[in-house]
């Protein structure tokens, strides 16, 4: 029997594998789970392809599919089907589909095919896809994206395949975690016209893929249609174009009246999330959703470290997703500090532990797949570093981010201060954004008398560099001190000072005493410390 005359009649579950949905029934009595490939004939005979597996195979189907025809149903020419690399071609079940090819390093890596019910699957290289037709395109004034690749073929074809658009390969649903993926590309334009289905599930993606963007970058079409295609076929191609050009910016409500936040605005003030320092959480009522928070101090004394441990109680304490950017350390040299912080033991000091302790360690920090490293050393272009921050909150749901250093970023910068300036005002704004916990450290300046930082000097807050600005938009201010060069251990116990605090001012001036633990490596509150004999004659035991 002929089962491309047949038509679907409903979708149900599969016994096979369990799928709730999954599972086609056909007119002619035949039956195809498109979950796990079990396939039942209308005379009750079975056979089950391994549908799954033959995603691993090679794309031979695709090369052998006819490259030169058009889709006449959908009102697609030859022409535009041959620009994106768009096929008709039989899969070796013997299925007639359209053939969407997606690419990588300009080469083809997979294809999602189509059948005539709108029955998906896609073939090759399959994980974290790049946009269909992005591998026309490196940058421009406009981008347009469509939910759909029939859409994007539509677009492209009604401005004679000239302008760059492309479409999110997984529709509506991953449309904001397929292009978080691909951030960089889409940095690349000045617009992005988001010309997704006008159903209430391509709206919802639509607004929700535009928050990733900043304010006037993400523009939302309206169409008089569903999509695209279905325009064209209407014979109101004319009106895509206007709907490129006619694009409204996307701009989240923002005015409220007193009455709709009144019943909020009285509820109980909650604590922020925890610092490290228990003792710092209760100067500062912890850490709050969109706050920057500024750390200064001298060469080696010990700031990066404050932040490692930060980092490490983050992940395991918090069970947050955390994102690192270091620019003058190696990602290893990271990780080995992190896992250290971690497990209570330095392990990125020659023959201070074992492969099996690093092993060990890293295991801790690996678990749940929560911390995320850019991989980079000296100095970086800001624009790069922010969209890596905006993947790593986007795409990878990082809450924490950690940034070390600040002052890298304006490296090349003709005028340091302006540079500095206005990065700390895009970096503050992300962080409101994006709803995050923004901690960065920033050098210093040389003080201009007393003792330098390095052997127990004051931190100022004018000694920030870029001090304005840091100061401007900071939430809190925190200097680092030791005297690297003192005699005893007292002498070389850190200062920890709390410079500004813009939530309350109560915290401002005030210090905690940290003592570091040449066994664990980590740092501690010297204040409330109890050396180990003393706990033992005060309680006891």
């Amino acid at each position: 029997m002929n089962h491309e005359e047949s038509t679907l009649i409903r979708k149900g579950p599969c016994d096979e594998c369990g799928s709730s949905d999954a599972n086609a029934l056909y007119s002619d009595g035949h039956s195809h789970c498109f979950s796990c490939g079990h396939f039942e004939r209308g005379d009750g005979e079975t056979q089950h392809y391994t549908g799954r597996k033959k995603v691993a195979a090679n794309l031979d189907e695709y090369r052998d599919a006819d490259a030169d025809g058009g889709l006449p149903a959908r009102q697609i020419s030859a022409e535009t089907c041959r620009k994106f690399g768009v096929r008709v071609g039989k899969l070796n079940s013997g299925s007639v589909v359209h053939m969407y090819p997606y690419y990588k390093d300009g080469q083809v890596v997979a294809f999602k095919a189509r059948g005539k019910d709108k029955e998906f699957k896609f073939v090759g290289e399959t994980k974290h896809p790049q946009m269909f037709g992005q591998q026309l395109w490196s940058g421009g004034k406009k981008l347009v994206v469509t939910e759909g690749e029939i859409d994007a073929l539509t677009v492209s074809q009604l401005q004679g395949n000239k302008w760059p658009v492309v479409s999110v390969p997984n529709g509506a649903q991953g449309a904001k975690r397929d292009i978080a993926r691909q951030m960089d590309f889409f940095q690349q334009f000045e617009e992005i016209i988001l010309m997704f289905d006008q159903d209430e599930p391509g709206q919802a993606a639509a607004k929700e893929v535009a928050e990733m963007f900043e304010p006037g970058v993400a523009k939302i079409a309206s169409l008089p249609h569903k999509d695209p295609n279905d325009c064209l076929k209407a014979g109101a191609g004319e009106e895509v174009i206007k709907a490129i050009w006619n694009a409204k910016p996307y701009r989240p409500d923002g005015i409220v009246s007193i009455s709709e936040v009144a019943e909020e605005a009285e509820r109980e003030i909650p604590d922020g999330a925890p610092w490290w320092l228990d003792s710092l959480t209760k100067l500062t009522y912890g850490r709050r959703e969109g706050e920057c928070y500024a750390f200064g101090a001298g060469t080696g004394i010990g700031k990066t470290d404050w932040f490692t441990q930060g980092i490490a109680y983050d992940l395991l304490e918090l069970k947050l997703k955390v994102g690192v950017i270091y620019l003058e350390q190696p990602v290893v040299e990271t990780a080995r500090r992190i896992a250290g912080k971690a497990a209570g033991k330095i392990l990125h000091v020659p023959r201070k532990a074992t492969v099996e302790d690093r092993r060990a360690a890293l295991a801790m920090i690996s678990e749940g797949d929560n911390l995320h490293l850019y991989n980079s050393f000296g100095a970086a272009d800001w624009d790069v570093v922010k969209a890596k921050i905006r993947y790593m909150v986007h795409g990878l749901g990082c809450k924490s981010i950690y940034l070390d250093h600040l002052t890298a970023l304006a490296a090349n910068e003709e005028d340091e201060r302006r540079g500095l300036d206005q990065i700390m005002a895009e970096l503050a704004a992300l962080a409101l954004e994006l709803k995050i916990y923004l901690h960065f450290i920033s050098h210093l300046t040389r003080p201009k008398d007393g003792p330098p930082h390095e052997e127990g000097g004051r931190v100022k807050q004018t000694q920030f560099r870029g001090s304005n600005a840091i100061g401007m938009w900071s939430h809190f201010m925190f200097g680092l001190e030791r005297n690297t060069q003192g005699e005893d251990e007292e002498s070389r116990m850190t200062t920890f000072r709390v410079i500004k605090d813009r939530n309350t001012g109560q915290a401002t001036g005030k210090t905690i005493t940290l003592g570091y633990d040449t066994d664990t490596g980590r740092l501690y509150d010297a204040d409330g410390f109890v050396p180990e004999k003393e706990a033992e004659e005060a309680y006891g035991f």
